[in-house]
């Protein structure tokens, strides 16, 4: 199998999975709306959030090198009881510290729930990092449905059965990640890769040298993609919170498309190419990638409002308004995980890590600048700037290591597209769908080319589609 062939089956099998169980959740927006009021969204998404910029703290980065020295080391095992070592030493400090947001009005009641939460997390994604590490595609998609099903099933139960609101919405995340973590170790005997015996000095200091510096960049990413709402919170109260938490689930949709092909990208990257074609496999994948990035961009805009009534209850509906300019931010933000697949490759985390410095100083500047005149609307702006930031450094300084065709041109074509289709849809009034509908369709001819060119790819992969070659030869 081709490595565009094998990077297009592992997008498929992870989308099978990861992608599909997002939407699941997507699609329960109309419920959560209903059930919790913008003020109780709101607090469910801080708490949600403030345990997602714990995490990295408490694993102390190790699942981001668990994953990468697992890829292209011989001692599998090794790896995985130094990762889960540091995990196990990792939880017991957040334990004994986490009780210090108590201090916080907003997190009283909520401090033991957030340390569950950071703690399954942590050994859910080393567990799937793993298997995903091995190859086994299928069965890290596999587990990511029944963890999307679980949580999904405890939401009901626990919103709209037991009432008991913010903390049931974070409390289904947390036993669905325990659920998981427990099936994973059985099903995939991980028991028999774990033993004290394994564990190794000289790993442990190659992984932490390699993981480290995620912690301090996974904090930056979320300071730049959470930071505005504790800020959106201190000027304009929680109801406006909840508004713009609920706004970014639309972008969402866009970031889930994009992270599936990102874990099949990373596979493909460090272990398909090597480096007299890794250039040219680099540009024309991501050509391809822009395209679709875009496209996509242009329906999520096109439909913000449409999105927002289907997705939203009634008093979320002034929601959609966030949408058009988040959604531009999430596009950079893809561009920026594309690039960072560069320093992944080259295991040069400390400078993902120092670009990720920049674009939060950036947006945390600009929040406190532009929040308080603006509202949500300036920490929606505030997050474009510093996610383009990011973008413009990273698509310079990673070009030192692998040097591929950025299609400068073409995104500066969809860019100034886009901005005109947020402008319409603004300022057409009633003829605003007639305008959207003629904007996805330019924004599509424009990237005919890399489109065709993955559709190409994607028929040839398929089971008639290689009949056909076979003819044809």
């Amino acid at each position: 199998m081709s490595r565009y062939k094998k990077l297009i089956s592992n997008t498929l099998i992870l989308g099978a999975g990861t992608f599909a169980s997002k939407v699941i959740v997507l699609l329960m927006m109309p419920f959560y709306t209903l059930i919790l009021s913008p003020e109780e969204f709101g607090i469910a998404d801080l708490v949600a959030q403030t345990a997602n910029m714990l995490i990295p703290i408490a694993c102390i980065g190790i699942c981001e090198g668990l994953f990468r020295f697992a890829l292209d080391c011989e001692d599998k095992k090794k790896v995985f009881t130094t990762g889960i070592s540091v995990l196990c030493v990792g939880s017991a400090a957040l334990i004994a510290l986490i009780w210090i947001l108590n201090v916080f009005e907003d997190f009283r009641g909520y401090v033991p729930l957030i340390a569950a939460y950071v703690i399954c997390a942590n050994f859910h994604s080393a567990c799937a990092q793993y298997i995903r590490a091995q190859g086994r595609t299928t069965l890290f998609a596999l587990q990511g449905i029944i963890n999307t099903a679980l949580t999904v099933v405890l939401n009901i139960l626990f919103l709209a059965v037991f009432r008991i609101g913010a903390y049931g919405y974070v409390l289904s995340v947390v036993l669905g990640d325990l659920t998981v973590t427990i099936l994973l170790v059985f099903a995939a005997r991980l028991y028999r890769d774990f033993s004290l015996k394994n564990f190794s000095r000289v790993t442990l200091s190659e992984m932490l040298k390699f993981s480290i510096p995620y912690i301090p960049t996974t904090m930056l990413w979320l300071i730049i993609s959470v930071s505005d709402r504790y800020i959106v919170r201190a000027f304009c109260g929680i109801d406006e919170t909840g508004l713009y938490a609920a706004s970014y689930k639309i972008p969402t949709l866009l970031t889930l498309v994009c992270g599936v092909f990102i874990e099949a990208w990373q596979f493909s990257a460090v272990k398909d190419v090597d480096g007299k074609e890794r250039s040219d496999f680099f540009g024309k994948v991501f050509g391809a990638y822009l395209g679709l990035i875009f496209l996509g961009a242009s329906v999520l805009i096109g439909g913000s409002r449409i999105f927002t009534d289907l997705l939203m209850s009634d008093s979320y509906s002034e929601s959609w308004r966030f949408v058009p300019i988040l959604v531009v931010a999430t596009v950079f933000s893809t561009l920026v995980s594309f690039m960072g697949s560069v320093y992944f490759v080259e295991k040069k985390s400390i400078l993902s890590m120092l670009t990720a410095l920049m674009g939060a100083v950036i947006n945390v500047a600009l929040n406190l600048i532009m929040i308080p005149d603006h509202g949500a609307m300036g920490a929606a702006v505030a997050t474009l700037i510093s996610y383009f930031a990011v973008y413009a450094l990273r698509a310079y300084d990673t070009g030192r290591y692998v040097k591929f065709k950025l299609h400068t041109p073409l995104l500066t074509v969809n860019l100034i597209l886009i901005a005109l289709q947020i402008g319409l849809l603004f300022y057409t009034g009633e003829r605003w769908l007639l305008s959207q509908i003629v904007m996805v369709a330019l924004i599509g001819a424009v990237n005919i080319k890399g489109l065709l060119s993955t559709a190409k790819e994607f028929l040839s992969f398929l089971p008639f589609g290689r009949k056909n070659k076979e003819k044809n030869i």
